[in-house]
């Protein structure tokens, strides 16, 4: 890849879900999209948030993020 050069990018929104931590589910939703996008380059996390189970614990994490592509 060369930097320096014009490039033009398509943002996507996708929601990592997991139970483990924010990292994992990022790294769920970069994974999934990875299956239908090409050429993913960079992601930025929008929202954060989850759900607690009824013991108060948390019980999983969602991670809204937009991840990028370079169009052809």
């Amino acid at each position: 890849m060369t930097y320096g050069k014009e490039r033009i990018y398509k943002k996507v929104e996708v929601i990592g879900v997991a139970p483990e931590s924010i990292e994992a589910a990022i790294q769920a939703a970069v994974t999934r999209a990875r299956q239908t996008l090409e050429g993913l380059s960079w992601f930025e996390v929008g929202d954060i948030r989850g759900h607690i189970s009824p013991d108060g614990k948390i019980a999983e994490y969602q991670v809204v993020i937009k991840v990028a592509f370079e169009l052809k």
